[in-house]
């Protein structure tokens, strides 16, 4: 998925995964999962994706702050 935030482009076929969170089990309709990925200019964005009762029923990126990176590799 691509997504451009902000005039900056967040690619995940050019970016490097860092870390994948995964809630539930395949096909829960309140399943979803959380991938980190790192852009090759520095940046970091979330791919989320999930069931129709997940908090993310449809994909999307959402950027991270490099000051939250290592919060949320913690907390996931």
């Amino acid at each position: 998925m691509k997504k451009i935030i902000c005039k900056k482009e967040y690619d995940t076929e050019t970016a490097t995964l860092v870390k994948k969170a995964t809630y539930g089990y395949f096909g829960d309709p309140a399943g979803y999962e959380e991938i980190l990925f790192q852009t090759p200019a520095g940046l970091y964005f979330v791919y989320v994706r999930g069931g129709e009762n997940s908090p993310y029923p449809q994909e999307d990126i959402l950027r991270l702050a490099k000051t939250k990176v290592n919060e949320w590799i913690e907390n996931h």
